[in-house]
């Protein structure tokens, strides 16, 4: 395969005293599109915390620009393949072929999804009838929820673990979030406020494996849980970060976040929390970040050593370092001292990978992985291996997940080592990957290599009729069978719904 046509190590900036190799840049980046991300990402549509995305393929293709601010990788669009169908010069250049029999399968499990549920084209795919769906995997469990149910599975043989209806909401709440921590997961629910004043939110701890709910703490519309484990859970709440104890109840530590909700993201152990005069809502700048330790709430102040602001939005912590994305890139920052470490001109943060210790942007339509401290670019996808389909979702151990769209969906694995897909499985109807803008739930285990997605084996049969048409409850004449494609851009009833467990 044809080296890509675009620089491993150009467009990076240190401060002073701080060099890397760089290498001339060989062609400028596709403006325009780099235009819409970061427009999207300063804008109104940061704001969204989606788990299934609209059905609209306009929404849909701005929510794929929103949620590159996130830790996931989702799909992002190229110039080439909006809307396009797979290219065959890449099916026989990047994918050795068609998937099926040229390389190992990536399907670990399949198990039935409660529910009714539908498909859709496009990259909405398999997703809930009514509502919307949210999924969590990592530390053995994987979790859906949808309307007030969540269902717990193993995350090794896709075992049904428990299910429960959260009790207590009145009419109109719905679960917004799930998360996986060690022994426990956490749903978020928003439910309506009384009086009708906007939405509340409510945070429901269930312990792993009883499926038993052991708590329920306030949480900030945009906050939640951003901890938890066997013994404590960590809520982002409306105007503090707490601690409980899930034993009892009580606060075992607090941390007064003021009365406007901020901007957060976590690294590891720690909490960075935006100090905004604005909050997350607002476009006052970033003057300073809170780094809390979540084990033990001590508090540090990290304040930009070169400036008074940080600039643009906190996009992403990692290793140490946190991410700010504006109009003209990414800059990192030491998540300790405030001290600039690089800037990336015209890219958005996607990703990180654990296993390589390395942050993955786009620039262009490109995917790249850089040193989270230096900003050396180690890792390259060309956007045009990866086009042709929906898009990479996540990157772990040099491997990026890519998923074909329809009836006739496709999961493969695209090594960037190699520069060649390895893994790949065929046969995942209308899949559908699961984003949580938090980047502490969606469908990739932050430890593993396993990704859980949903798909539909087996559709509804069409409907002649439209229920309460005019003709509905009248004798009608034949009509021409529908076929799965045009139904599915309509929406079709899905018989058999699965979550199907991936092995990158």
């Amino acid at each position: 395969m044809a080296h890509p046509d675009f620089s491993y190590g150009g467009g990076v900036r240190q401060q002073p005293g701080r060099t890397i190799r760089r290498r001339t840049r060989r062609r400028p980046t596709h403006r325009v599109l780099d235009w819409l991300r970061h427009s999207s990402a300063d804008g109104l549509l940061s704001r969204i915390r989606l788990g299934t995305a609209g059905r609209s393929s306009r929404l849909r293709r701005w929510v794929l620009v929103v949620a590159l601010l996130g830790v996931a990788l989702v799909p992002y669009p190229t110039l080439g393949a909006i809307g396009a169908p797979p290219a065959a010069s890449c099916r026989l250049g990047c994918r050795a072929g068609p998937v099926t029999g040229a390389v190992p399968g990536m399907v670990s499990w399949t198990a039935p999804l409660s529910g009714a549920w539908d498909v859709v084209a496009g990259l909405t795919g398999t997703t809930p009838a009514s509502g919307l769906a949210y999924v969590s995997v990592g530390d053995g469990i994987a979790a859906v929820g949808t309307g007030l149910s969540v269902t717990g599975y193993s995350a090794s043989t896709g075992k049904q673990r428990w299910q429960l209806t959260l009790p207590g909401f009145p009419a109109g709440s719905a679960i917004v979030s799930v998360r996986t921590w060690p022994g426990e997961v956490t749903a978020g629910v928003s439910y309506p406020a009384a009086g009708g004043r906007g939405a509340g939110r409510t945070e429901v701890v269930i312990s792993d494996p009883a499926g038993l709910v052991t708590g329920r703490y306030p949480a900030a519309a945009f906050g939640g849980a951003v901890a938890g484990s066997a013994q404590y859970t960590v809520i982002v709440g409306p105007d503090a970060v707490t601690s409980y104890d899930n034993a009892t109840g009580r606060v075992r530590w607090r941390r007064p976040a003021g009365s406007v909700t901020q901007a957060w993201r976590t690294d590891g152990s720690y909490l960075y929390l935006t100090m905004s005069a604005g909050g997350v809502l607002g476009s006052a700048p970033v003057t300073a970040l809170r780094k809390i330790d979540m084990a033990t709430g001590t508090e540090l102040t990290v304040t930009p050593l070169e400036a008074l602001s940080f600039p643009g939005t906190l996009s992403a912590a990692f290793d140490g370092v946190v991410l700010f994305t504006s109009a003209a890139g990414v800059t990192a920052y030491s998540g300790t001292s405030g001290a600039q470490l690089w800037t990336i001109g015209g890219a958005v943060p996607e990703s990180t990978d654990p296993a390589r210790h390395r942050i993955y942007l786009t620039r262009g339509s490109n995917i790249i992985g850089a040193d989270p401290q230096t900003g050396l670019i180690t890792a390259t996808a060309s956007g045009s291996a990866l086009d042709g389909s929906a898009g990479v979702y996540v990157v772990r151990s040099d491997v990026a997940l890519g998923l074909d769209q329809g009836a006739n969906g496709d999961a493969w694995g695209y090594n960037l080592a190699a520069q060649r897909v390895t893994v790949a499985s065929a046969g995942l109807p209308w899949p559908h990957y699961f984003v949580d803008l938090s980047g502490v739930g969606g469908s990739a285990d932050p430890a593993s290599r396993l990704v859980v997605i949903a798909a539909c084996r087996q559709l509804a049969p069409s409907s002649l009729t439209q229920p309460g048409s005019p003709s509905a409850s009248a004798p009608a004449s034949p009509a021409p069978a529908v076929s799965p494609s045009a139904a599915a851009n309509a929406g079709q009833p899905c018989l058999k719904p699965e979550l199907v467990a991936l092995n990158l």
